[in-house]
C-alpha cells in the first residue's frame, strides 16, 4: 500500500451530504496536524437521490470501483419517499456490505460531559462500551436488496437466517482482539456473546462457536447473555459491559438503544470491516426532515472518520494514521468537556457549520 492513500466517498442522501463533508473536513485537518500526506476523495455517486434520478442506485462501476480503494465512508443512504416495488428503502449499502464481506460491524457507545444522559444513575457518565455486530449474515442474510429466494406470496412470508462457521469465527476473533486491544487502554477486556441460544438452533451454533475461540485469549474475560436480558441490562447497568458480540439483528436494535443511551444517533458512529475492505459511517438515517437546514449533528460522521483512521494505521503499520484518530477523538472529548460543542440534536444552539468550526479551532 503506497503512502497517498484514497477514499472512495459516497456523500448520499439527505443530511448524509452534509455530514460527510463535515467528517472530510475535521478527518483531513487531523491529517495533517499528524504530518501525513493529505487523503485523496473519490466521489461515487449512490442512493435514493441517484435512484429517482437514474433508476439505479449506485452509478454504473460504482459498486466495484469502492473496493479499489483503501476505505469507504458514507453520509447517509435512503429517503423514505423512494422505495423500490416491494416497499423495501434503496440500500445499495446493504450490497457493499455483503460484495466485500464486511462482517464486523463495530459500533461504540460513549457518554460524553455535557451531552444528555438518560439515565439517572451517575455511572452512566462512564458508558464506554462497544456493540459488535455480525453485518452480512444472521436475518439480513435474506433481506431484500440481496435478491435471494425466500417463500413470499400473499398468504405467507419467510426470511432465512443464516449463520455460517467461517464468518462467526472471523467475528469471534474480531472481537476477542477488540477487547484486548481496549484492555490494553485501560477498559476491562471482557467480551459479551449476546445471542438466544435456549431458543434457536442457530443461535446455540453461533454460542458452541464463541466458546470453541474463547480459550485462545486468555486474556479476555469471556460472559454470556440472552439478547433480552441484554436489552434489560443496557438499561439497568450497562457500565458492566465491554465489548458485546452479535446476530445482525440483534446488532441493529442494541446499537441504536445504545445510541439512545448517550445521547442520540448523531453520536452512532459505525465501522464494517471485512478482511481487505473497511466502510465507515454513521449509524443514523438521512433525516430529510432537517436536510439542508445545517441542524444535523455531525459528531457521528466525525467519530466514525477517526474509526477510519485507526482502520487504516492498522492496514500501514503507520502510527501516525492512529495519532490522528486520537486526535479527532480528543478534540470531541475536550469539546464536551469546555462545553464548546452544543448540537441542535441536544438541544444546543449549534449546528452542523457551528460544531464543524469549534472541532476544528480545537484540532488546531
Amino acid at each position: 500500500m503506497s503512502e497517498k492513500l484514497s477514499i472512495a466517498l459516497i456523500r448520499g442522501d439527505g443530511i448524509g451530504v452534509d455530514v460527510a463533508n463535515a467528517a472530510v473536513a475535521i478527518v483531513d485537518a487531523a491529517v495533517a496536524k499528524s504530518g501525513l500526506p493529505a487523503l485523496t476523495y473519490k466521489e461515487i455517486n449512490a442512493g435514493a437521490g441517484y435512484f429517482k434520478e437514474t433508476g439505479r442506485d449506485i452509478e454504473p462501476g460504482g459498486e466495484a470501483r469502492a473496493g479499489e480503494f483503501d476505505a469507504i465512508f458514507l453520509g447517509a443512504i435512503g429517503l423514505p419517499s423512494v422505495r423500490h416495488d416491494d416497499g423495501t428503502e434503496i440500500a445499495p449499502h446493504l450490497r457493499l456490505r455483503d460484495r466485500y464481506g464486511l462482517y464486523a460491524g463495530v459500533r461504540p457507545v460513549k457518554a460524553y460531559p455535557n451531552a444528555p444522559q438518560r439515565l439517572a444513575d451517575p455511572r452512566a457518565a462512564g458508558i464506554d462500551m462497544v456493540i459488535l455486530r455480525e453485518s452480512t449474515e444472521g436475518l439480513f442474510f435474506s433481506a431484500a436488496t440481496h435478491g435471494r429466494p425466500n417463500i413470499a406470496n400473499d398468504d405467507e412470508v419467510r426470511d432465512t437466517l443464516r449463520i455460517t462457521r467461517s464468518t462467526t469465527e472471523k467475528l469471534f476473533h474480531f472481537g476477542f482482539r477488540l477487547a484486548e486491544k481496549r484492555k490494553a487502554r485501560g477498559r476491562p477486556g471482557k467480551l459479551t456473546c449476546v445471542d438466544k441460544a435456549n431458543v434457536f438452533n442457530s443461535m446455540a451454533f453461533f454460542r458452541k462457536i464463541f466458546d470453541e475461540v474463547s480459550p485462545d485469549y486468555p486474556g479476555v474475560e469471556a460472559t454470556h447473555n440472552y439478547v433480552d436480558a441484554q436489552a434489560l441490562d443496557l438499561i439497568r447497568k450497562p457500565w458492566e459491559f465491554d465489548v458485546m458480540v452479535m446476530e445482525n439483528m440483534f446488532g441493529d436494535i442494541l446499537s441504536d438503544l445504545g445510541g439512545g443511551l448517550v445521547g442520540g444517533m448523531g453520536m452512532a458512529a459505525c465501522a464494517e470491516i471485512g478482511d481487505q475492505v473497511g466502510l465507515f459511517q454513521p449509524a443514523h438515517g438521512s433525516a430529510p426532515d432537517i436536510m439542508g437546514q445545517d441542524k444535523a449533528n455531525p459528531l457521528a460522521a466525525v467519530l466514525s472518520g477517526a474509526l477510519m483512521l485507526d482502520y487504516l494505521a492498522e492496514r500501514t503499520g503507520d502510527d501516525r494514521w492512529a495519532a490522528a484518530a486520537e486526535r479527532v477523538e480528543a478534540a470531541v472529548q475536550d469539546g464536551f468537556e469546555a462545553n464548546r460543542l452544543r448540537p441542535m440534536e441536544f438541544g444546543g444552539d449549534m449546528g452542523t457549520v457551528a460544531v464543524t468550526k469549534e472541532l476544528l479551532d480545537l484540532l488546531r
